[in-house]
């Protein structure tokens, strides 16, 4: 019930939090320069009569004030609004978009812990040794270097030098394998891997970086623990250590900073879905900067901001599972 509680605590904490994006992203989007509808029919002949036509259609003819009641109003109710330039449903748009992102920053993130753990549970054993040393130089390399300049690299040694590796073209496995004309689904997952490998060393380096650094420094005050000592006093076998004693306790920190990444890793994949052509909710939101679509702005950045609330409450709520001593109010 301490657990419950907690939840439906942090749940209703994130409702301003929300509240607060939607306000922030409505205001600037409405404050940035240029005018939408001329964007919009741009290389057509217009008359202020036919602008005026359009801005009423779309309600930009409105006070700023009655137009954000009116968006929140239709949130409430599911509907996202309707794209100027794409003449469709937000709503469809983010469905059709977020499949890739989500794909993208999943596997980022699956290829960062793969790697940091253990590169950071390595360095920590081995404490002032040649690995240490490498594997704090790569830290500070990938903590120091953008995403988008990791992927441009990428690119140009896998893709264009070796050849070995495609730069563009997603291949999505929920398309099925006869959409790309594969023989079946061990070939489609296989072509899937392939081209998700770049985008996903890209984005998901500085999060390796990150998170080995972590590791590094909770495992080594893990181990320097008195109850390490104790258990190394009864001759309990090094690797059982490890494992049982200083391993778990170090993971806490990194649960915290897997969370709080979570809005890097999705700001990281607008600029990696650019650059490696992937039509993901990244590419999607810039399309939209760039035309002045107030309506899709506004509903990439709630769901966005949605997905960085969610995911923040998912890391406190694991806790509990990490570590027993966090109780969330079931005991004194």
């Amino acid at each position: 019930m301490g657990l419950l509680r907690y939840t439906i605590g942090r749940l209703i904490q994130a409702i301003p939090v929300l509240i607060g994006i939607t306000v922030i992203t409505f205001i600037l989007a409405n404050l940035a320069p240029g005018d939408p509808v001329r964007l919009m029919l741009q290389g057509q002949e217009v008359d202020q009569e036919l602008i005026e036509r359009v801005e009423q259609q779309y309600g930009l003819d409105r006070p700023i004030h009655e137009r954000y009641a009116t968006y929140m109003i239709n949130l409430l109710q599911g509907d996202l609004g309707y794209s100027i330039h794409r003449d469709r449903p937000v709503t469809d748009l983010v469905i059709q978009r977020s499949g890739p992102t989500l794909m993208l920053v999943l596997s980022a993130y699956a290829f960062a812990l793969a790697t940091a753990i253990p590169l950071g549970i390595l360095a920590a054993t081995r404490r002032n040794e040649p690995t240490d040393h490498i594997s704090r130089i790569v830290a500070l390399i990938g903590v120091s270097t953008p995403s988008f300049w990791i992927g441009i690299m990428l690119i140009l040694v896998f893709a264009i030098q070796l050849g070995v590796l495609p730069s563009s073209g997603l291949v999505y496995p929920w398309w099925g394998p006869d959409h790309y004309g594969y023989s079946g689904y061990p070939e489609l997952i296989y072509q899937t891997i392939r081209h998700l490998l770049l985008p996903m060393i890209a984005l998901g380096t500085l999060q390796m970086a990150t998170l080995m650094r972590v590791e590094r420094t909770q495992m080594i005050e893990s181990l320097q623990g008195e109850y390490v000592k104790l258990a190394r006093a009864y001759g309990v076998p090094e690797r059982t250590i490890l494992r049982k004693h200083a391993f778990q306790v170090a993971q806490l920190p990194i649960i915290t900073i897997v969370g709080l990444n979570l809005s890097t890793a999705l700001g990281g994949a607008v600029l990696i879905e650019y650059v490696f052509n992937i039509n993901g909710l990244g590419r999607l939101l810039l399309e939209a900067i760039i035309g002045l679509d107030y309506q899709l702005i506004m509903g990439i950045t709630v769901v966005i901001g949605t997905m960085f609330v969610v995911g923040v409450i998912i890391t406190d709520i694991s806790y509990a599972y990490v570590d027993p001593r966090v109780t969330y109010g079931d005991r004194d």
